[in-house]
């Protein structure tokens, strides 16, 4: 009989390498502060006030850096890069603001062994991560319920997901049992008699159904299903599995059903929410604005050597409601770009100038649709607005596409900071699905999560 094996969620391993971000950092702080007398760092942790203040810093610059992506935190080359950067700022910027943080010492060494401490603690536990808590030792075990035409698909899509995911047997939802071909290769069937003893034998943790044949869930097979659950075993749809692993709707394994989309974000709803979002939006518009007039004259000439067309250029895009209205932007491509019609940009796109690409990889041609902000066309964040040919060519081929015009389209957002180029039909939808996640789970949490690898995208020069 199998152990019962312990394993991890995505969402437990980000709260994981948070918790003890702070525990590991602050403890070294404590000790090697009270061990070595040294007083900044003994009053660095001697109030509930300043704990918190450096525990802020280190999580929200380690957001900014990477330091909670799984894969980065995965891998010892990337975390070291990622460790490096976030304990530099965090301690550049706790020691210039005086104001929440303990006044600076007098003597030099100090801030000196305030860095290596931090340092020293984070990457200790982050490389006791990688090798222990990263590894196989924590696989989750899972069993599929779906149809045989399915299985490839839905079986790759998880584990591709997250690489701790392991679908180790599935059992056929087709109302007449048939051998599939991936049976010999790595997946096990599982005769419907036997799947409790299944999960039993194999530690399997979840079962996820992912069948829409309700004549294959047999009743026999409904009792042991009934029996699992009772026993401690989680049953998930694969929708819902999907969507809580990918943070992303799976539209493409979904019917036409509206009702599976609902409900919705409150937020998109409540006032307070959209009354406070909206004055944030304002303030950031003026910030944007004059960030722009400053930037102007360098642009302009960047652009007069470079792009040889006029600065600004504005074009169609599809808003909330479905109203069109002109984007503001500066010039990135060369002049008549588009003689031949409207085409996806694509990443390395010969339309594109040298200037151009700088102003794209830096966001700074987004500048000028603050203006939008203010107006009112647009929102800080929100999906991407898309051009109206375009809108008319996805529809047709995507169900619940034209949803992501229940509310305002972003500078920035879900699907901009996950999900580089939409080049293809096929990027759309993957960006759809983002869209419609951040609809359904609009908050100020996602928002502000948003607005920090929004940094991450312009600081990495990420920028489409």
């Amino acid at each position: 009989m199998s152990k019962k094996k312990i394993h991890f969620e995505i969402s437990e391993r980000k709260m994981i390498l948070r918790l003890f971000d702070i525990f590991f950092a602050l403890a070294a702080v404590y000790l090697i502060g009270n061990g070595f007398e040294l007083d900044y760092l003994q009053t660095s942790v001697s109030n509930i006030y300043l704990v918190v203040v450096l525990a802020c810093y280190i999580n929200v610059f380690g957001m900014i850096f990477e330091m909670y992506n799984l894969q980065v935190a995965s891998n010892e080359f990337q975390i070291l890069k990622s460790t490096l950067l976030t304990v530099s700022t965090t301690v550049l910027v706790y020691l210039l603001t005086p104001v929440f943080s303990p006044e600076l010492p007098s003597n030099r060494f100090q801030i000196l062994a305030f860095y290596v401490v931090i340092f020293t603690a984070l990457i200790l536990w982050r490389l006791f991560y990688v090798r222990f808590l990263a590894s196989n030792r924590f696989l989750q075990n899972a069993v599929l319920i779906c149809e045989n035409d399915q299985l490839e698909e839905l079986v790759l899509g998880l584990e591709n997901i997250d690489p701790h995911y392991k679908i180790i047997g599935y059992l056929s939802g087709d109302a007449v049992e048939k051998d599939s071909q991936l049976r010999n290769h790595f997946l096990q069937q599982i005769e419907r008699n036997d799947l409790a003893s299944f999960v039993k034998k194999n530690g399997v943790s979840e079962i996820v159904i992912a069948s829409k044949n309700t004549q294959g869930i047999t009743s026999e097979l409904y009792q042991q299903l009934l029996q699992l659950l009772e026993s401690g075993k989680v049953i998930r749809e694969y929708t819902q599995v999907y969507e809580s692993k990918t943070q992303r709707i799976p539209v493409q394994h979904m019917a036409r059903d509206f009702y599976h989309f609902f409900p919705f974000s409150r937020s998109n709803q409540n006032k307070l929410y959209l009354s406070a979002v909206r004055a944030i939006e304002i303030g950031f518009s003026f910030v944007g604005i004059a960030i722009g007039t400053l930037l102007s004259p360098l642009i302009l000439l960047g652009n007069v050597a470079g792009n040889r067309g006029t600065l600004f250029y504005t074009q169609e895009r599809i808003g909330k409601d479905g109203v069109v209205f002109n984007i503001l932007k500066f010039r990135t491509m060369v002049k008549n770009a588009e003689s031949n019609g409207a085409v996806f940009t694509t990443m390395n796109d010969s339309r594109i100038t040298a200037f151009g690409k700088f102003l794209r990889k830096s966001r700074i041609d987004e500048i000028p649709q603050f203006v939008n902000i203010l107006k009112g066309d647009m929102a800080v964040i929100g999906p991407r607005p898309e051009r109206p040919h375009f809108v008319k060519e996805i529809r047709g081929l995507m169900p619940f596409y034209e949803t992501r015009h229940v509310i305002k389209p972003g500078l920035t957002g879900w699907a901009q900071v996950n999900y580089a180029y939409g080049e293809t039909i096929d990027d759309s939808l993957i960006k759809l699905q983002y869209d419609l996640y951040y609809i359904k789970h609009r908050s100020f949490y996602l928002d502000l999560n948003i607005a920090l690898k929004t940094i991450t995208t312009v600081l990495f020069y990420r920028g489409q």
